[in-house]
């Protein structure tokens, strides 16, 4: 791969059309603004991201990581334009990696269902456990294994370039390069890891994955051929995600006093080396508010994760050029980080993943997504019934029910539910269970 053809400003849906701009913003700024104030971002408000929402704590939603994400995806790719601009300083746009890796970085959660994993899963058993499983017949073997296997980071790609019904060809019509920085798992689910079961496309868009590899050179991969190379800023979107979400988690459940003050201290100054604790004890106890405190380091450890990862990826970048990087950033940080990340990793799933409050709306979560699929299934397969007509009446035009094949149906069903925010999906859980009436 080459830095070159990977920075292309071609539009997915537009790649024959061309109009000189009358502003200054580059196009990758555009890929960002037209995600910003795109109406799936803002649903994101009210995603589960761990913790239940709102509460009388007001902790992170998928929109507010989704923003965190993005800001320190931007931070990381202009340290690697930085590191690396010596070496490619002929190559076009290669500035804007930072504004590319952001755009990347705001969509990764958008193909995300309601209540955070535990919609994945829902969606996935209904299907290979429950009365799901009864349409296997129904499908092709890719196809199966798209709708078993549910995942919102393939989803995250049909959202993006799938023309639904009245909308325009290319979906958000971003550029090849937004997109392909967004697609961390490059492989058809069918070429998943039978343990993981993480894929990057469904089979209805491996034809425009393919066409976004072949435009930007990416190869398949030299250990598998059944897989796709990685796009080189997928490294970055992975890091920004990876530092995010580990230490946000771990703040939150400070704020909700899941861990106390001093066990999240603990973890953050152990990022830092003996020299570098007392120059952030010392700093830190300029201000008496323990939150206060605890927002320091965890700004603090973020910074020093960004320089570390923004190292590790310039001092990889010919193995990830050529395809034979198989790690993520933060598996190569400096020994030591790399064992403060774990600790943190070791107590969120210990105390914060397994808490009461995760369990309880996961569990929740999971029964409203398997009913909803229940009812709609049910609908856009026997439309001829006289509930499927009243029920189908409720999913907008955009959503291809009227599909001819029994897995596009199922896919409109998927792209209906994934689509909702947790309230959404609860009200209408509701009213199908009969458990709300509007009231006139």
């Amino acid at each position: 791969m080459n830095w070159n053809q990977l920075l292309s400003t071609k539009r997915f849906g537009q790649e024959d059309y061309y109009k000189k701009r009358d502003d200054d913003r580059s196009e990758f700024q555009r890929d960002y603004d037209r995600l910003i104030f795109s109406a799936p971002f803002r649903r994101l408000q009210n995603k589960t991201q761990v913790f239940p929402l709102p509460g009388s704590v007001f902790v992170h939603n998928r929109l507010t990581h989704s923003l965190e994400v993005s800001s320190v995806g931007r931070s990381l790719g202009v340290n690697v334009a930085h590191r690396l601009k010596n070496r490619s300083i002929e190559t076009p746009y290669f500035e804007e990696i930072g504004s590319i890796v952001s755009a990347a970085c705001l969509a990764h959660d958008l193909g995300n269902p309601p209540f955070g994993h535990s919609g994945e899963k829902a969606i996935a058993t209904y299907f290979s456990e429950g009365n799901g499983m009864n349409l296997k017949a129904e499908m092709t073997e890719e196809e199966w294994k798209d709708i078993i296997c549910f995942e919102g980071n393939a989803n995250a790609l049909r959202l993006l370039t799938h023309q639904f019904n009245g909308r325009r060809p290319g979906g958000f019509v971003l550029t090849y390069s937004t997109l392909a920085s967004v697609v961390k798992y490059p492989y058809a689910s069918i070429y998943s890891d039978p343990k993981k079961q993480k894929f990057g496309f469904f089979d209805s868009e491996k034809a425009d994955f393919e066409k976004i590899a072949n435009e930007l050179g990416i190869p398949n991969s030299p250990e598998n051929p059944n897989r796709f190379a990685r796009h080189p800023l997928v490294f970055l979107v992975e890091a920004a995600d990876d530092i995010c979400y580990q230490i946000m988690d771990i703040e939150d459940a400070h704020k909700l006093k899941i861990l106390t003050s001093e066990e999240v201290k603990s973890l953050f100054l152990g990022f830092f080396s003996p020299e570098k604790i007392a120059r952030r004890m010392e700093t830190m106890n300029m201000v008496t508010d323990v939150n206060e405190q605890i927002a320091y380091l965890r700004s603090s450890v973020i910074g020093q994760l960004i320089d570390e990862c923004s190292v590790v990826f310039a001092e990889n970048e010919a193995s990830i050029l050529n395809g034979t990087f198989n790690s993520s950033l933060i598996k190569q940080l400096p020994q030591h980080s790399f064992e403060a990340y774990k600790n943190c990793e070791k107590t969120a799933v210990a105390k914060i993943y397994r808490s009461s409050e995760v369990l309880d709306v996961e569990l929740a979560g999971y029964k409203i997504i398997l009913t909803l699929l229940e009812h709609l299934v049910v609908a856009v397969l026997s439309p001829e019934k006289a509930y499927s007509k009243q029920l189908l009446m409720r999913i907008p035009e955009q959503y291809e029910t009227n599909a001819p094949t029994v897995y596009g149906k199922i896919m409109a069903v998927l792209d209906y539910i994934s689509g909702m925010t947790d309230i959404y999906a609860l009200d209408l859980y509701r009213k199908i269970t009969g458990m709300s009436i509007p009231t006139l």
